[in-house]
């Protein structure tokens, strides 16, 4: 697959893997002399140039490209796209897909993985941001007075496996030494597991084992791939606790619930770990569907210890394993922090800062242990697996031994992700909107923008409907790839321009109060 080793814009390094990608150079290119091709290798900008200096219609294509122009890895689709009148079932009209620049439709690829296509992932982690916010303080349909129900940020960790390097800091922010001990501690394996260095944040030893041979890998990727059920197993115990504690108040279990948001962060020692959050609600069970404020007389306190108890308390033993006849317990670890949400900023945390950091993680994956294959198969797992090797390579083929023979319980279809086949980011039915509800809001605005369709056709009597098919995937060219994605990257400059103007007009307006835009 030819790779173009350019920055999509000068001065903007390319995140790892987000290179712009094209297809192999065998494929047939739009060119300006009919009946040619580049030559092998031709290097992207030349590709580029030709394209921009020579085609007529390069304006109409970057216009056309426009809504995947960002992405690494565009999908291509063919075929019709029509218009039709919802009351009568007559078509409007119709456009084909060949009358179009290049012939096929360019969709986004939407991965959310920041190291895979860092626009795609943009756009995940701001309706991520705005889906997590949204059941904090309402809007997107959700109503405003979800901002007065009790809400806690809690972060559930795994146990340990072994002792890794670290950094630690005093209750007073000072940084403090990884493992400092007055005399020599020697493992079985004649390993010191001493180590009195202040740790950089950036330093590549954080979360490496100080005993390769000591560390419990299979534990590890076990407790990831069950940290889905945990969770599950968390939320009802959760539950339980609230309404127990509801009934000592005299307040009928029926008339309370929860609701949950959660985002899964891959540490640098390879495992998961959650930050979430939990709001109390009240519940009509004539109305299933109405987000009611809780019952009077249960407070951010009460939800604070269902919480604690529940995380303390929750835990399970796995199936037995031939490597492990008694099956692995699972439970969380002992470093269990809960926090009040705070919606006027007058706490510790408040909704934006919630907001924010989940919807940072939740374009995460894999990366921060070095790690960033897609699923292995029999042919690539030995590139990335070693019983003998790094901590990352150690996780993957524990993954794979453990999965053997018939892949135990899905085990080797997650190696690449170190065990874990939960979703990053997961919430509760009634806690919030959803992603396709704010999918489509962007559609609809985006074909409306202009005004065009909204002259002609209104949203209540018309419908777009696509006969498409799959027709490929990536630009055709990596001189495609590279002005689509300077073009983005044009773009967004200027919108962050706007929306620097715009931030400063509100804050220096006398009739507003200053506040920060969202993300």
């Amino acid at each position: 697959m030819s790779v173009s080793t350019l920055t999509v814009a000068p001065g903007t390094p390319a995140a790892p893997g987000a290179a712009p990608r094209a297809e192999p150079t065998a494929t047939i290119y739009r060119l300006p002399i009919p009946g040619t091709r580049p030559p092998a290798g031709t290097p992207a900008h030349e590709l580029a140039f030709q394209r921009a200096a020579t085609d007529p219609d390069v304006f109409a294509w970057l216009d056309h490209i426009r809504p995947a122009a960002g992405c690494t890895h565009p999908i291509r689709l063919a075929g019709t796209v029509a218009t039709v009148d919802t009351s009568t079932d007559q078509v409007l009209s119709a456009v084909d897909t060949a009358d179009m620049p290049d012939g096929v439709i360019y969709k986004p690829c939407g991965n959310r993985r920041a190291t895979v296509c860092p626009s795609c992932a943009d756009t995940y982690r701001r309706d991520a941001y705005q889906l997590i916010r949204a059941g904090l303080v309402g809007g997107k349909g959700i109503p405003a007075t979800v901002a007065a129900h009790p809400a806690v940020f809690p972060t559930l960790t795994a146990p340990s496996f072994g002792h890794v390097h670290t950094r630690r800091a005093s209750k007073t922010g000072r940084q403090l030494r990884c493992r400092p001990r007055r005399h020599p501690v020697l493992c079985p394996h004649g390993v010191d597991l001493r180590c009195d260095r202040i740790h950089a944040a950036d330093e590549r030893a954080l979360g490496q084992p100080l005993c390769l041979e000591c560390y419990d890998h299979d534990a590890e990727v076990i407790w990831n791939y069950e940290a889905p059920e945990l969770w599950r197993r968390t939320t009802i115990a959760i539950t339980r606790a609230i309404r127990r504690r509801a009934k000592t108040l005299g307040i009928p279990a029926k008339r309370v619930r929860l609701s949950f948001g959660k985002v899964a962060e891959m540490q640098r020692r390879g495992v998961v770990h959650y930050h979430a959050i939990v709001r109390l609600d009240g519940a009509d069970p004539d109305h299933p569907d109405a987000l009611l404020p809780p019952p009077p007389g249960l407070t951010v306190d009460d939800l604070v210890d269902a919480v604690d108890h529940a995380a303390r308390t929750t835990g399970f033993t796995t199936d037995p394993h031939p490597a492990n006849p008694a099956g692995w317990p699972i439970a969380w670890g002992e470093q269990v922090d809960i926090r009040p949400v705070r919606v006027h900023g007058d706490g510790a945390i408040t909704d934006g800062m919630v907001a924010g950091y989940l919807a940072k993680y939740a374009t995460k994956s894999t990366e921060a242990t070095g790690h960033t294959s897609r699923r292995l198969t029999d042919e690539t797992i030995d590139l990335h697996a070693d019983p003998d090797g790094s901590h990352t390579e150690r996780l993957v083929d524990a993954c794979w031994t453990l999965g053997r023979p018939r892949d135990w319980r899905g085990l080797r279809r997650w190696a690449h992700m170190l065990g874990f086949g939960g979703h990053f980011l997961t919430k509760s039915r009634r806690y919030s909107v959803t992603f396709r509800l704010l999918r489509d809001r962007r559609i609809i605005w985006r074909r409306t923008e202009s005004g065009d369709l909204a002259a002609h056709h209104t949203q209540q009597t018309t419908a777009i409907v696509g006969l498409l098919a799959y027709a490929g995937a990536g630009w055709r060219t990596p001189g495609d790839a590279l002005l689509a994605n300077t073009s983005a990257a044009l773009a967004r400059e200027r919108q962050q321009a706007a929306r620097d103007a715009l931030t400063d007009q509100i804050n220096t307006s006398p009739y507003a109060t200053p506040q920060p835009l969202a993300a």
